[in-house]
């Protein structure tokens, strides 16, 4: 296991000597100390980066594309390895951990596949003057900035697009999850990427350490997945360089359920929607809304799905549901459950943080959720299911968009015609249509309104992390 700074192909501790702990959630045990990155490493990874960028941008595409290529075969190969090491520091159920292996490595794959397509255009101007040739080149050094919740996939969506454009990066990943991160540098190192093209600086100075190189002039590229709050913060930072930004922040998806769907259809895709990571997902299902005639069976067949979750440390293999993160997030949690039911909701399953070491809350159901409660105005990033019920289509829309966040939005409906017109009139980024998964490395990922900027997956997220160039030419 790698706990030093990854900085020019080399593993070395902190310029200060400084190290954190890295903590079990399931116990809040010390698993790892891990080399506190400064100011200092983060100039010195820029600079790593900075020096291996022209080489880098032009190596060949499929050389490029290729060196992806085994990173994804190492990452399967290794599948098993890599969710332990997820399970233990993330705490989010094995299952879970499998499950984001696989999609972190298809990053890999899919940009591998994308490197040879970073092609220009060429036409004749309207006026027959000149021709227009317009060439992509790679926008830079990319200063990459990932969550904690999905360490390894939040990780690889960035890296895979950035170096198949033929851009280096300098990752710094959530101090509570770095372990991850930093087996995706060895991982990369063994495939075949140069030294300095890839830089991970793990540290507690998070503001700091980004704040300093994004004053770097030789920094041309901000992408950050993360809270809306900071990402404000990093907008502003980011604006004196006007530097090329991305960024995927808050969600506050609603989940609605017309009295026309299939209900078991509608409450497998409940489960995959709020319960994948154990609800601490940018997509998870955030507010249940549901038409008033079907809304007291659906209330109880979820219950009864959600009270069937087997809770326990995330590294057991028999654990459907570990521990959140840390202290702060499940505190958060059992605040926005507690103020819920003061104001009237009822808990029709769980409800209440339990007794004992490790961050654990039950999967939880709230019925009788009033439309303008606390919790349906933050993102609960837990297993909690607040419900509240509408009676017809324009509600509920309504009801949708009222909100400043706008990323994902599940509909379930067997009225096609509905169910496109409604996917149409919310205002988010990615619709889940009778389905409660969204995410594929295919597809561009991303939100509008406060949750964030460009796009990620797909070809858009190749482009992110190009530049146009238009050359006017005759002959």
């Amino acid at each position: 296991m790698e706990t030093e700074l990854f900085i020019g192909g080399k593993w070395v501790p902190s310029s200060t000597g400084d190290r954190f702990d890295v903590k079990d959630p399931a116990t809040g045990d010390v698993i790892a100390t891990v080399a506190d990155g400064s100011e200092a490493d983060a100039t010195a990874a820029v600079d790593a980066a900075a020096e291996a960028g022209k080489a880098w941008a032009a190596t060949a595409p499929r050389v490029r594309g290729e060196a992806l290529r085994k990173a994804w075969e190492l990452m399967t190969e290794r599948a098993g390895e890599l969710a332990k090491l997820i399970s233990l520091e993330n705490g989010k159920a094995l299952v879970d951990a499998k499950g984001e292996v696989t999609y972190a490595a298809e990053f890999f794959r899919w940009f591998a596949e994308e490197a040879v397509r970073g092609a220009g255009d060429f036409a004749t101007a309207p006026s027959g003057a000149n021709r227009i040739l317009v060439t992509r080149q790679p926008v830079g050094v990319c200063v990459l900035v990932t969550p904690w919740n999905f360490p390894a996939a939040m990780a690889t969506r960035k890296i895979g697009p950035a170096l198949a454009a033929g851009c280096t990066v300098v990752l710094k990943p959530a101090s509570d999850t770095p372990l991850t991160a930093l087996a995706m540098a060895a991982i990369l190192a063994e495939a075949g990427v140069p030294s300095g093209v890839v830089n991970v600086l793990p540290s507690r100075s998070s503001g700091k350490v980004v704040g300093k190189m994004l004053k770097d002039p030789r920094v041309r590229k901000l992408s950050f997945t993360g809270s809306t709050e900071v990402g404000r913060i990093l907008l502003a930072q980011a604006a004196d360089n006007v530097i090329n930004t991305s960024m995927e922040l808050g969600g506050n998806a609603p989940f609605l359920v017309f009295a026309d769907a299939d209900l078991d259809a509608a409450i497998d895709g409940a489960m995959i929607a709020k319960m994948r990571n154990g609800g601490e997902a940018c997509t998870a299902a955030n507010r249940f809304y549901v038409e008033s005639s079907i809304a007291p069976a659906f209330s109880e067949k979820l219950a009864e799905r959600m009270s069937a979750l087997r809770v326990g440390p995330g590294t057991d293999e028999n654990t459907q549901v570990g521990p959140l993160v840390n202290e702060d997030t499940v505190g958060k949690v059992d605040s926005l459950v507690k103020e819920a039911l003061s104001g009237g909701a009822t808990a029709a399953t769980g409800g209440s943080r339990p007794d004992g070491p490790g961050y654990y809350y039950p999967p939880t159901v709230l019925t009788g959720v009033a439309p303008d409660a606390p919790i349906l105005r933050e993102e609960i990033f837990g297993p909690v299911a607040p419900i509240v019920t509408f009676t017809d289509e324009a509600e509920a829309v309504r009801l949708a968009n009222d909100t400043e966040f706008g990323l994902v939005a599940y509909v379930y409906t067997t009225d096609l015609a509905r169910g496109l017109r409604v996917s149409e009139a919310i205002e988010a980024g990615m619709v889940g249509l009778n389905r409660g998964l969204v995410s594929d490395p295919a597809a561009p990922f991303g939100g509008v309104k406060q949750s964030g900027i460009g796009r990620e997956g797909g070809h858009e997220g190749l482009l992110e992390y190009l530049e146009s160039k238009y050359i006017a030419v005759n002959w």
